[in-house]
């Protein structure tokens, strides 16, 4: 039988963890009403991102170029967090180790230049 008293600790860590992060978002928001330095305007509630106002309805369609686009950014994300570890460890993997990440590497080229081809990556 697990004795559950091991898992105390962490129990513990996630109850202060959800405590402070609480404490990090309302608590700001409760001072900023307590002291009257919550004054929304027209100006302070306008568009800030890219600086005038948005011409179409926030839910519309939005050409998938922009999700293939995220989508090889992830991809080649991705691609680098394990090229790290891998050049670390190539002296205790050899040469094994070497020829599965050409291989993989080969795998996103071949993707890559798919998407290329396809004019994934092109913009209008």
């Amino acid at each position: 039988m697990i004795d559950l008293l091991e898992y105390l600790p962490i129990l513990i860590f996630l109850g202060i963890a959800v405590v402070l992060s609480s404490l990090f978002v309302f608590l700001p928001m409760g001072v900023s009403r307590l002291t009257g330095t919550h004054q929304p305007t027209a100006e302070k509630v306008s568009e800030y991102e890219c600086g005038f106002p948005a011409f179409e309805d926030s839910r519309s369609r939005f050409d998938v170029k922009f999700y293939l686009v995220a989508i090889s950014f992830l991809l080649f994300d991705l691609e680098a967090s394990f090229l790290f570890p891998w050049a670390v460890s190539l002296d205790s993997i050899g040469w094994t180790g070497w020829a599965g990440m050409m291989i993989f590497l080969g795998i996103l080229a071949i993707g890559l230049a798919y998407e290329w081809k396809m004019g994934a990556l092109d913009w209008d």
